[in-house]
Parts: C-alpha cells; sequence; structure tokens
C-alpha cells in the first residue's frame, strides 16, 4: 500500500493526474506499477487501476499484442475451469490476473471496478474510501446510483438500435469452433 501511495503522490506532484497510485502483487511481490495520468495524456481511462492492469498484463504476456493461439496457454488468455457454484454459462475462461491482487490509494470508481472484475484480481485493496475521495472532488456516487436505474431513467441516452446487425456478428462469434473464451 505504501508504493501505491507513493506513486499517486508522484502523480500530484508531477501533474500527471488525481492522487491515485495502485500495484498489483502476487505471492508478495509486485507485477505492475501504475498512477493516474489523466492530465498527462488527456484520456479520461488513464486511471490508476486501469494503467496497472495494462502493465501487468504487458508483464505478464511477453508476446503481446499479438499471442499465436498455440501461446495462449502460457498467457493470461490460458483457460482455466469455472469456479465450483458459478452461474457461468461457458465452462472455461481466461485465467487473465487470477491469484494476484491489487492495491490501490483509493477506492476505485466504477470503471475500474468493472476493469477489476473483468481482469478476475483476487482481492482489493484501498487506502482512501469513497467518502474521503468525494470530500477531495472525486465522487462517483451518481454513476452508482445511475447504474441501479432501468436504461430509460438513466443520465445518458440509452437505447438499443439495430439488433439486426449485432445478431448478426454474434452468429460469426457462436459459429467459430475455436473461439477462446476470455
Amino acid at each position: 500500500m505504501a508504493e501505491a501511495c507513493r506513486l499517486a503522490e508522484e502523480s500530484v506532484r508531477n501533474d500527471w493526474g488525481g492522487p491515485f497510485g495502485a500495484v498489483i502483487a502476487r505471492g508478495g511481490e509486485i507485477v505492475a506499477r501504475g498512477q493516474n495520468r489523466v492530465l498527462l495524456t488527456g484520456d479520461i481511462t488513464a486511471h490508476a487501476e486501469i494503467e496497472t492492469i495494462r502493465k501487468a498484463v504487458q508483464v505478464l504476456n511477453s508476446e503481446a499484442p499479438s499471442i499465436a493461439k498455440n501461446r495462449r496457454r502460457d498467457s493470461t488468455l490460458e483457460l482455466v475451469p469455472r469456479p465450483e457454484g458459478s452461474a457461468d454459462k461457458v465452462p472455461e475462461r481466461a485465467k487473465m490476473l487470477m491469484g494476484m491482487e491489487i492495491y490501490i490509494s483509493g477506492a476505485p470508481c466504477p470503471m475500474c471496478m468493472s476493469a477489476i472484475y473483468w481482469a478476475r484480481l483476487e482481492a482489493v485493496h484501498f487506502s482512501s474510501d469513497l467518502e474521503a475521495t468525494s470530500a477531495i472532488g472525486f465522487d462517483d456516487a451518481f454513476q452508482y446510483e445511475d447504474f441501479n436505474r432501468p436504461f430509460e431513467e438513466r443520465r445518458i441516452k440509452i437505447e438499443q438500435f439495430r439488433p439486426d446487425l449485432g445478431a448478426e456478428v454474434y452468429d460469426v462469434w457462436l459459429a467459430k469452433s475455436d473461439r477462446h473464451p476470455y
């Protein structure tokens, strides 16, 4: 946690972004480090957690960005059985960052929490909670609240459009005999 907070302070002092830093660790060893770089890059998704997940994937997948099909089992794309009792409809998924934990200077926003779920990290540890984060001007409460509303009641217009086109692409995926679930 000390390293995540050091990275957060570095981000602020260098005017890279907000006071957010993160590390991903496995077995007590740091795999990757990241920090908020929104102001540095202009990329609103450059949050500490996202940056750290991306770096961990780069470290763990030495052949990326094009992992050959025959090397997937040696990467984060290795297929593992779904956990017992899981409601997942797919019997196997890519392991991603299973067995690793993330340490963050502040509680994750909804975007970062979603990425953490998709990365299959085992645990999330944060220093400052959502209330403390809100008090310094980073308030995500409206997003958490909005996600609980039906599409037609959300702040942003959300609608289904041309489901026929989406169905065609989904059919291509389902027809692919060697599809790799992730």
